[in-house]
């Protein structure tokens, strides 16, 4: 269980970065089962595909997510910033330099 939504997230966050790489058709069938929440059967029926049909699409959907990933690193380059931002905010007292990391972050 704690695997799955484990994969739920990472998926989530893959899309945020690359989803503009996908076909507009993957797109919509990841929004509404990731983001929408919605059923195989329900984006079957919103679709008029067979059930089977959007479990592959998504299952495709998904396999190329983590290739972009494992090309193109923008995912792990985040989460490496972020690291790095938090370690700096713990250890900085100045508030000018404190204010520009909160700024830095928000460009991410």
């Amino acid at each position: 269980m704690m695997e799955d939504l484990k994969k739920y997230i990472e998926v989530n966050e893959l899309y945020k970065h690359y989803h503009p790489l996908l076909t507009d058709k993957q797109r919509l069938l990841m929004t509404y089962y990731y983001q929408d929440d919605y059923s195989l059967s329900e984006i079957a029926d919103l679709e008029n595909i067979s059930r089977n049909a959007v479990h592959d699409l998504l299952k495709r959907a998904v396999k190329k997510l983590y290739n972009y990933e494992s090309k193109l690193q923008l995912h792990n380059l985040e989460q490496k910033r972020y690291n790095i931002l938090k370690t700096l905010k713990k250890s900085i007292t100045d508030e000018s330099v404190l204010d520009q990391l909160e700024e830095l972050e928000k460009v991410e």
